[in-house]
């Protein structure tokens, strides 16, 4: 790692800051290191100069001087794993071969660390995950703190490279399921509002919000980037909460929970999104269906279908709901074998 290097952006690791992206990257680096390198024009990303506060997209290169001399070595990943939490981590593969491991994420483990996230995430269990092979596998892409589903990772770089490339150029099929306040009208459709980012920010930017864009607007909106949501309302109680199908079929930053707020249906437990103090009567918005109903976030990855790498096979994996979805699911009335797996394979 002494020479010049240059990185190409993964497929999940766009819109964040570059000196947060590299520092995640290269933790021996100080702030003032990249700093400077963006003063005198060292760090480039796609040949052109830049900023520590860059924004960087997936896809991009980004070309870094030789680390500074004297610099301390990359954080070592700790040897080992909490027993406990290489059971659960282990519990949750739903399938796995030489290449390729595919999770179940519970809700409420981050798939990566970052400020205010602790040590306790995907990425920090991944030696737990590496069955007698020799390199801990690699996340190919990330879900959300307090989503469930299915997550991939990747036993080699190759592997990885491979599967970013397909995820960037959209060749791989993600459906999530959601519970929604109200009915979505039409039953089937898309949604194209831009999203931007919010002004103000948390820590490690989990306090980042997006806000929604007018299609016609999104060229004259400083920041915003174009966003695509195709969804299919799957079933329905009333006129209160319906079952949700939705594709990304870009991948921004809280994209499915801000598109559903948007159209006034936000995901069940989405209080940042939805208002957590608001109980949903009926005809959408209000974050909470109270009684029973958990107020937990009820956004799942629920399939994800990608041709192998290797074997060029079209591999389907499937993700079980979590708890607290399961006992809506039953509280509903809804049954998770009574809706076709792909709703939009017709049209899409």
């Amino acid at each position: 790692m002494s020479g010049v290097q240059t990185i190409r952006v993964g497929a999940d690791e766009g819109e964040q800051r570059i000196d947060r992206w590299l520092k995640k990257r290269f933790p021996q680096l100080t702030q003032g290191a990249v700093e400077k390198w963006c003063r005198t024009g060292q760090l480039r990303v796609d040949g052109g100069r830049v900023k520590a506060n860059t924004r960087i997209e997936a896809g991009q290169e980004v070309r870094m001087p030789p680390l500074p001399e004297g610099a301390p070595p990359p954080a070592q990943p700790k040897a080992s794993v909490k027993q406990s939490d290489a059971e659960m981590i282990q519990s949750c593969v739903l399938w796995r071969d030489e290449h390729i491991i595919a999770l179940n994420k519970p809700p409420g483990l981050p798939s990566q660390g970052g400020s205010g996230q602790g040590d306790r995430h995907v990425d920090g269990l991944t030696a737990a995950l590496m069955f007698g092979y020799k390199d801990r596998p690699k996340l190919v892409h990330r879900l959300d703190k307090d989503t469930s589903g299915v997550l991939l990772l990747a036993r080699t770089d190759r592997i990885a490279r491979a599967l970013s490339e397909a995820f960037r150029h959209r060749l791989t099929r993600k459906i999530y399921w959601a519970a929604v306040a109200g009915v979505p009208h039409p039953r089937m459709g898309s949604i194209k509002y831009g999203l931007v980012k919010a002004p103000g920010r948390g820590r490690g930017g989990e306090g980042e919000k997006m806000m929604a864009v007018h299609p016609s607007a999104v060229a004259t909106t400083e920041g915003a980037k174009r966003a695509h949501t195709d969804y299919a309302v799957l079933d329905a109680l009333g006129g209160r909460v319906s079952w949700v199908a939705m594709v990304p079929v870009t991948g921004r930053t809280h994209q499915l929970r801000a598109h559903m707020a948007e159209i006034g249906h936000p995901i069940v437990g989405d209080g940042k999104y939805g208002g957590s103090g608001q109980e949903n009567l009926g005809d959408g918005w209000g974050a909470q269906l109270g009684g029973e109903i958990s107020r937990k976030l009820h956004l799942h990855a629920r399939m994800i279908r990608f041709e192998h790498p290797i074997t060029k096979k079209l591999i389907t994996v499937t993700a079980p709901l979590p708890d607290h979805m399961s006992r809506t699911w039953k509280t509903l009335g809804w049954s998770e074998n009574d809706v076709p797996e792909d709703p939009f394979a017709e049209t899409a």
